[in-house]
């Protein structure tokens, strides 16, 4: 097998068991978690929904935020309905404690529909759309800093970005990007404020932000993803004009 990390075409010509095939419940001692994220992002609302299944236990949830400081969630998204229209996205294998974790992620998504909450309605026609795919045997011990956005450059570019550190953030063949016009970019590692107000050069706003803190038995879970707007510069010094997404802090034992 080649020497991972692995980023783009190569991660196909890999002796992996990947997406979307069946992936086998546990491999070296470690169990198969998996998940889809899809988000909204823009200057109305935004929004996340996410499947995942822990060992086989599934969780499903929803949150729209707004940017006044409202934040509404739930377990089954009725009043949200929207189309996705996927691409590709970019692919990343790496290694995680014994064995290998595995993401695809796609920005600028074209999405069409509607999102009803409150007692109001949002229409969403545009490229604001985020997907992150990933599924894998990670370390019993994960933790990892991510943010995710989109917007519109100084000099009136699409842009949208997927930054990390904790996982899939090799020097190279890691999954950071910055789409521009639609087209992705590996960028440099970029440092994380600890109270997630910056990430690089760019600068955070929050509106609100999704929390969950469980301690269980065979789980611990502490997770903060606010949303809210983006100022500064991008890796690679390309000056944002607006810039809307997540900033997200997880740290698991599973």
């Amino acid at each position: 097998m080649a020497t991972l990390p692995i980023r783009g075409d190569g991660v196909r010509a890999l002796d992996l068991p990947l997406p979307p095939a069946r992936m086998p419940a546990l491999r070296r001692g470690r169990p198969l978690k998996r998940w889809r994220y899809v988000a909204v992002y823009g200057p109305e609302v935004m929004l996340c929904m996410g499947d995942a299944r822990i060992a086989g236990v599934p969780q499903r949830w929803w949150a729209v935020a707004l940017p006044d400081g409202r934040l509404f969630e739930g377990g089954r998204a009725d009043g949200i309905e929207l189309s996705f229209e996927e691409g590709p996205g970019v692919e990343v294998v790496s290694p995680h404690g014994r064995s290998f974790i595995w993401t695809r992620k796609q920005a600028g998504v074209p999405v069409s529909g509607s999102v009803r909450v409150g007692g109001q309605e949002w229409r969403v026609d545009g490229p604001v759309g985020f997907i992150d795919e990933s599924a894998g045997y990670h370390a019993r011990h994960t933790r990892w800093r991510w943010s995710a956005g989109i917007g519109r450059s100084r000099d009136g570019r699409a842009v949208a970005w997927n930054l990390v550190e904790g996982v899939h953030d090799a020097p190279v063949a890691s999954e950071r990007t910055v789409w521009v016009e639609g087209e992705p970019h590996e960028v440099e590692p970029v440092p994380f404020a600890e109270d997630l107000s910056a990430v690089g050069e760019l600068r955070f706003t929050e509106w609100c932000a999704r929390e969950d803190h469980t301690n269980r038995l065979i789980m611990r879970s502490d997770y903060r993803q606010p949303f809210g707007s983006f100022a500064g510069a991008l890796p690679g010094g390309l000056e944002l004009e607006s810039g809307y997404g997540v900033m997200e802090w997880h740290d698991v034992r599973w």
